[in-house]
């Protein structure tokens, strides 16, 4: 296995050596006509799924999880009860919040966002940066590129409106969350959510990663960063609801967008066996990262084989992507 730098997870802005700080004030996320939150209301292509209390193993410590990332120690964690959508949070969705609030990302306000350098709109040669990601030249900032035009002027979300919203922030998606009257998940609810009641499987669905020749996730086939072979039936994002669902109903916990958690990252907080890390964990209080799951199209075994379940990166809070979405929880 080639040795990752994480680079087709998560560049930071920084990493452009851009501003650290968005132009403007965000929109405070809140319906038109005042109030502060929505009662909970997912769309009809993500309803809720129930998960009650309990317990499950969670991380890895198999000979494929990148020691940096800190999956393991395989530990015995519980949660209380939650809800979590079935799928990831579409385009739809995301556009009926903007237009109830006005609300601007990240990405808008800073001007520019990353997408992967195949899949940038031919409209938007132009706007590429001319700035490259070290270790990760695949990345490309391009100048207009938001959730609206996910791959820069030229693109728009008119004709994958059932696709996973992405070039999201931590505060675009936390916006999102509380306007629904949700939240984003704990690494751990996300993580237990995820495994559909499997323990210890590497993938949502066992060990197999194509069971009898057939595709259950979207990620990379080919060549990584130049041959995308397209095999499983998608380049880019695939719908919210592609592939089979999980035993619990969810889909597209492995593949297709990485989704946002609440927890910041750290690589050895959770060693420590104390309740703080086994009891409906929150993470460490303290990080300059936040903790991402799920891996990509982008995911490759050869490079960032992180779309097993126990997988985990993270980004800076600030970090938006064209592979970056978040899926909603509510609290029981």
């Amino acid at each position: 296995m080639h040795e990752d730098a994480g680079g087709c997870c998560g560049p930071t802005r920084q990493s452009l050596g851009t501003p650290t700080a968005p132009a403007a004030d965000p929109v405070p996320a809140a319906p038109a006509g005042g109030g502060t939150a929505r009662a909970v209301d997912p769309s009809p292509r993500s309803p809720l799924v129930e998960i009650p209390a309990g317990e499950f193993w969670m991380g890895s410590e198999a000979a494929e999880v990148f020691p940096a990332d800190g999956e393991g120690p395989v530990r015995r964690v519980s949660t209380g009860a939650f809800a979590i959508a079935a799928h990831a949070v579409t385009n739809a969705d995301f556009a009926e919040f903007v237009e109830a609030t006005g609300y601007r990302t990240e990405a808008e306000r800073f001007g520019w966002s990353f997408v992967f350098h195949l899949l940038v709109h031919p409209a938007a040669a132009d706007h590429v940066m001319e700035a490259r990601v070290p270790g990760a030249p695949w990345w490309r900032g391009v100048r207009g590129a938001t959730w609206r035009a996910p791959r820069g002027p030229g693109s728009d979300v008119e004709d994958v409106l059932d696709h996973p919203v992405v070039h999201l922030s931590y505060d675009d998606a936390r916006a999102y969350a509380r306007w629904r009257g949700g939240r984003l998940p704990t690494e751990a609810e996300w993580e237990r959510a995820a495994r559909g009641g499997l323990e210890g499987a590497t993938y949502p669905w066992g060990e197999d990663l194509t069971p009898g020749g057939e595709h259950r996730t979207n990620i990379w086939q080919g060549t990584f960063p130049t041959v995308n072979t397209g095999e499983d039936g998608y380049l880019g994002t695939a719908p919210v609801d592609a592939y089979q669902p999980n035993g619990y109903g969810l889909y597209n916990t492995s593949g297709n967008v990485w989704e946002w958690t609440s927890d910041r990252f750290s690589a050895t907080y959770h060693r420590h066996d104390k309740p703080a890390t086994r009891v409906d964990p929150q993470g460490p209080r303290f990080g300059v990262t936040r903790v991402v799951r799920g891996g990509s199209y982008l995911c490759h075994r050869s490079y960032c084989n992180r779309y097993r379940v126990a997988a985990r990166t993270s980004v800076t809070d600030d970090s938006s992507l064209g592979h970056t979405g978040m899926r909603l929880v509510v609290d029981r």
